[in-house]
């Protein structure tokens, strides 16, 4: 089975980036700021887009009661998930971090939209923890239950 990240979430992926190699793009402190929060976040997007965000796209399904054999290939995602979650907070916590350093720095430099797209960032990563990573993990939860796993 082809699991593939919802394309509202992948699109929001991407703009976050686009609005991100701007930033990076800017001189000055801000050019620098986003080039610190870049660095934290290229690798955590890596993770999400290869395990924690693909689960996702087997909720509709599930949602409608359908359950297959072959979204068994989720586990091995929703399992790394879950053993690093701690990690993937903590990194959260980096990310968040830097972005707030970055709006402070895009007020200074009279920036307003590069505060606006960290608070955005940071909201995103919000929603990740509350929302997108705890129903990936109870995706995998729920199929082990159903397939007997």
């Amino acid at each position: 089975m082809k699991l593939t990240i919802p394309r509202p979430l992948k699109l929001e992926h991407e703009e976050l980036h686009e609005q991100l190699r701007r930033a990076t793009r800017e001189s000055g402190g801000l050019g620098e700021a986003a080039k610190a929060v870049a660095k934290l976040m290229h690798p955590h997007f890596v993770k999400e887009e290869e395990y924690a965000l693909p689960p996702l796209g087997l909720l509709s399904l599930l949602a409608q009661g359908q359950v297959t054999p072959d979204m068994a290939a989720v586990l091995p995602m929703t399992d790394k998930l879950k053993a690093e979650l701690g990690e993937m907070l903590a990194e959260h916590k980096s990310i968040v971090a830097a972005l707030r350093n970055l709006a402070d720095v895009a007020k200074r430099e009279n920036k307003p939209e590069y505060a606006e797209f960290a608070d955005k960032l940071i909201l995103h990563a919000q929603t990740e923890e509350e929302v997108s990573y705890p129903t990936a993990i109870l995706i995998g939860e729920y199929l082990k239950l159903k397939l007997g796993k």
